[in-house]
């Protein structure tokens, strides 16, 4: 009997499948890889999308795997529609970019599935709404706008200037707006896949709109001095109730009514007008301005440049806009490389959201979600890391 079972599963796995080409097509297209590579893995690709073979399902499972395609769709007749689940507010994007990617896609479904168990968990624990989210509207002033984002935050300027780092900047920021009920989840990859880099240019960052579980996602590939500014942004989104994809940068002035609201507030919490004001110099040179008032308010040099022509330091755009394609240039330079490794457990907790990460652990240890459910919302693979963690979190036993 088990020779025959043993028998049946070999065959069924060397059986070849019939898949329609334009659903490979579509597999490869979506998960970014160039064809050539996929060749050198699947050396009868041209053959299948040509209908001169076939697949077999061991192959078909494999090519699932390599291209990030739910095994099931390389059944379906034609692709399927893909679109993007949240309001897109993209401005700049090129038009090979108007399909969204994989990468993209991917990464809104996983934040979706924590903001739901996040959902359930703050339902159960009868958690306040964060009062943040929907409170404002497009009417409401800037300037008013921002003060009511670094209250709900606690965002505090000063203590911004006191930071030694970028980084510790950053820190501070995220766990200002943890600390307010909103999850941040910060990551260059799709979940725990190093190989699946996320692209700044596709998108900046975005926001999941709830009252009881608010997240914003930051594309953890842009620079740390970028991902305030979006992190500010889609806090801006946040409190006019809404979820949005975005690709905020800080030279954006959008046609776009809700974008150009978003962009002015959210400038405006970094780098307050009335601040900037008394901070710049008569005769003070352009490029040390921008150096100093960088340091000072821990933003990108591009958003200083932006505060400083509305706050009329400028003689003209044209001044302004030569200087900011100067500093663009300049940053083109200096930027640093991708570096990888770190400190595995505090990576996952930015990816995560600390306060997700130390929610679902106390619950998966507490018997309501199980330990399945919990390693794949973390990303984790071994029931020994989530144990590590654990006890990292200071969950003892």
């Amino acid at each position: 009997m088990s020779s025959k079972i043993r028998g049946r599963n070999r065959y069924d796995t060397m059986a070849h499948m019939e898949v329609a080409p334009e659903i490979l097509r579509w597999a490869v297209e979506r998960s970014g890889k160039k064809p050539e590579m996929l060749e050198r893995r699947f050396p009868r690709l041209n053959a299948w999308l040509e209908r001169e073979s076939a697949p077999t399902f061991r192959q078909l499972e494999d090519f699932a795997a390599a291209t990030y395609t739910p095994f099931g769709y390389f059944f379906l007749a034609a692709p399927p529609e893909e679109p993007l689940p949240i309001p897109d507010f993209r401005t700049r994007r090129p038009e090979a970019l108007r399909r969204p990617s994989g990468d993209l896609l991917d990464t809104i479904y996983l934040c979706q599935q924590r903001q739901a168990w996040f959902e359930e968990f703050a339902r159960e624990e009868r958690l306040d709404p964060v009062r943040l989210v929907g409170s404002l509207t497009r009417t409401t002033a800037t300037a008013d706008a921002a003060r009511m984002i670094r209250d709900a935050i606690a965002f505090d300027l000063e203590q911004r200037r006191l930071d030694r780092t970028w980084a510790e900047a950053l820190r501070r920021m995220i766990q200002s707006v943890e600390d307010a009920g909103i999850l941040i989840m910060v990551s260059g990859v799709v979940g725990s896949n190093t190989h699946r880099k996320l692209d700044p240019n596709e998108f900046r960052g975005f926001a999941l709109a709830h009252p009881h579980a608010p997240l914003v996602f930051v594309n953890g590939a842009d620079s740390k001095s970028a991902r305030m500014f979006t992190i500010a942004h889609e806090l801006a989104h946040l409190a006019l109730g809404e979820s949005a994809l975005s690709d905020a940068e800080a030279s954006a002035f959008p046609d776009e009514a809700t974008e150009r609201w978003c962009n002015q507030v959210s400038a405006e919490v970094l780098v307050p007008l009335a601040v900037l004001e008394q901070e710049l110099q008569a005769g003070e040179v352009v490029a040390d301005a921008t150096a100093r008032l960088t340091r000072r308010f821990k933003v990108s040099s591009l958003v200083i440049l932006r505060r400083m022509w509305e706050a009329g330091a400028f003689r003209s755009r044209e001044q302004f806009w030569a200087e900011y394609r100067k500093e663009v240039e300049k940053l083109k330079e200096v930027a640093p490389a991708a570096t990888g490794g770190g400190d595995f457990y505090r990576t996952l907790g930015a990816r995560v959201s600390h306060r997700f990460e130390h929610a679902l652990v106390a619950s998966t240890l507490g018997g309501r979600t199980t330990f399945r459910e919990a390693m794949r919302l973390l990303g984790c693979k071994r029931v020994m890391t989530f144990d590590s963690l654990a006890r990292r979190l200071g969950f003892s036993g």
